[in-house]
């Protein structure tokens, strides 16, 4: 499936027109994101027992800044990285590596990742990035799926009550907070973008 896009989301701006050049540009855009990807994971906030990782927050912005196909494709790619034992989430390689790690109690929510970069590339895609309130409103769809996802995964295998307790409840104010920087900083960017004259939309 070719990367190519045509979409007015804000990595459209340092796309070359060739279509060669377009297509490699995107395939390191990619790849850049994924690193990104594992190092959010990687980084930790302690909010009381709960340890947060900055992942969500990335996973946002990567879709809300390079739109719905690259950002979904950038996001299979990590998990493909992840599948071949890449210790690019956060609990590898301490809680097991590869596709085990993928089928344990996080699983739900790494296909939410996946989701979560959809909405949120499908409305920069309709240029509802330079509007703060529409995107937060698509990054709170995002987050809900994301969230859905998680805890259908988690309540099979530990049942509903505890995966509430243990995988939603703790995250959501931390998570929404996430969502308002997220839906701040596309804003922010686009303006600068236009202040530098860089824009074209």
């Amino acid at each position: 499936m070719s990367l190519a896009i045509a979409s007015r989301s804000l990595v459209s701006q340092s796309l070359p027109d060739n279509a060669a050049r377009r297509l490699t540009t995107q395939l390191f855009l990619a790849v850049g994101a994924t690193l990104l990807l594992a190092l959010s994971a990687k980084t930790r906030v302690v909010l009381g027992p709960v340890d947060l990782s900055l992942q969500t927050l990335a996973v946002l912005l990567i879709g809300a800044t390079f739109g719905m196909r690259l950002g979904v494709a950038t996001l299979l790619l990590y998990m493909a990285e992840g599948a071949m034992g890449l210790p690019v989430f956060q609990g590898t390689p301490e809680k097991g590596v590869g596709l085990a790690y993928m089928m344990g109690p996080t699983g739900g929510y790494l296909l939410g990742f996946v989701a979560m970069a959809a909405i949120a590339g499908w409305a920069a895609d309709r240029g509802w990035d330079r509007n703060p309130l529409k995107l937060a409103g698509a990054m709170l769809v995002a987050e809900a799926a994301l969230m859905v996802l998680g805890f259908a995964w988690l309540a099979g295998l530990i049942g509903a009550e505890n995966a509430w307790q243990f995988g939603v409840a703790p995250f959501i104010m931390p998570d929404l907070i996430k969502v308002a920087l997220a839906a701040c900083f596309m804003p922010a960017a686009w303006a600068l973008l236009r202040g530098l004259g860089i824009s074209r939309h």
